[in-house]
């Protein structure tokens, strides 16, 4: 596509986090001129509490990351899941699922976001991606052929044009919130509670996940004897735990999870998430989408979020790198509605599952608990449904974008 000399870019993206950086690294060798606008400094980024959070990476996921030669720099950081195992505490209903059984050297990894974030903008910068930082996106007007950005650099303003802005600037989005995107929020009344601690028995790379009453308890392997914690609790439970102090907080944990791992110990800060389903009502607009937790955030259960957002990014790449080879405009608008509705089945079936997943696994309603146990108990002995869950927890159950599957 021939550069028209009435844009500043081709492409801007809103949010320097793993979703903006990812598609500017997917996109780096097109010949777009791109920048990244993101409101944080790298050292608030790299030293915000956010970066403790675990992510578990699908089997998919990896094979995205390794497309867009992310994976390599991080592997050693990452900790492989080789067994997942689900149950209900307080019944019999039970399911594992073996990397060994499927074939694959791990079903997922875990890692911490501070390690994939900092490795994912050292790249940005060796590619030398403009990074217009701190700045603040203040406003938008779209034209029939550019989109007017306006940013606050400091006390400074900043007007650029660009054939695309995507929005991947998290939950907060003030893209989304310029555009007046409404928004679809289900609260769920719970509120994650997200630690590490070591265990006494070595966790030998299984992922636990644990459903309760009050919410699911997962349990994600980090190095060889601590584990990631992530514990949903009612809003009143979690009050509760963090107002008192780290014996009663383990005592609560251990008699929830029980002593397959032998004696927990905290080996880090605890931390306190509100957990609710949003979900902006389109992700396109004039000359403008909207990626990763700026179009949706999800309830961690099923560890789905950064995996969709990602499948976001790769599938936006993949469309705009045709679109540009066809010397098309990247900000049409039958290409944004063609995007729109090449992420829609995946966003439905994804957001649907993990909300199905809270309600089901946080009823203690008899009647639905003997239901969802026989349902474990059979799931764990037919191998067919075990084998198709275990593509589902692995990100394969889907085609992936092409980026995410030329290795």
């Amino acid at each position: 596509m021939q550069n028209d000399l009435q844009y500043d870019y081709d492409l801007l993206i809103a949010g320097g986090g793993l979703a903006g950086n990812c598609l500017a690294l997917a996109l780096k060798d097109t010949g777009l001129r791109i920048a990244i606008i993101e409101a944080n400094t790298r050292e608030q980024l790299r030293t915000s509490p956010a970066g403790d959070r675990a992510l578990a990476l699908a089997a998919g996921t990896i094979k995205m990351l390794d497309a867009l030669g992310i994976w390599q720099g991080v592997s050693q950081a990452a900790t492989a899941i080789k067994n997942i195992h689900i149950s209900d505490r307080g019944h019999f209903g039970k399911v594992r699922l073996s990397a060994q059984k499927e074939n694959v050297a791990a079903l997922g990894y875990v890692i911490t976001a501070r390690e994939i974030e900092t490795h994912v903008a050292s790249l940005v910068k060796q590619a030398n991606i403009e990074l217009i930082c701190p700045a603040r996106v203040v406003g938008l007007m779209a034209g029939d052929n550019a989109i007017n950005v306006s940013l606050k650099r400091g006390d400074e303003p900043l007007n650029l044009s660009a054939k695309l802005l995507v929005g991947a600037d998290g939950g907060n989005s003030s893209v989304r919130k310029l555009l007046d995107i409404a928004q679809q929020v289900t609260e769920y009344g719970q509120t994650a509670l997200v630690t590490t601690v070591k265990s006494s028995i070595p966790h030998k790379n299984t992922a636990y996940e644990r459903f309760t009453a009050s919410g699911p308890l997962a349990l994600l392997p980090v190095d060889s004897n601590h584990c990631a914690v992530v514990w949903t609790r009612t809003n009143e439970d979690a009050d509760a735990l963090m107002s008192g102090g780290e014996t009663d907080f383990l005592a609560e944990l251990q008699e929830c999870f029980g002593y397959r791992l032998g004696e927990l110990t905290l080996s880090a800060p605890r931390r306190t998430f509100p957990l609710s389903l949003i979900r902006a009502d389109k992700m396109v607009a004039d000359r403008t989408v909207i990626i990763g937790n700026a179009v949706h955030q999800l309830h961690p259960v099923a560890g789905q979020g950064f995996n969709l957002g990602l499948r976001d990014v790769v599938q936006l790449a993949e469309m705009i790198i045709e679109q540009n080879e066809a010397a098309k405009d990247i900000g049409a608008p039958d290409f944004l509605k063609a995007y729109a509705e090449a992420r829609q089945k995946d966003h439905d079936k994804t957001i649907a599952f993990t909300d199905n997943v809270v309600r089901i696994f946080s009823s203690d309603w008899l009647a639905l608990a003997a239901a969802r146990n026989i349902g474990l108990a059979l799931l764990d002995h037919i191998p067919a449904a075990k084998a198709l869950l275990t593509r589902h927890a692995m990100g394969l159950a889907e085609r992936l974008p092409r980026l995410g599957s030329r290795r």
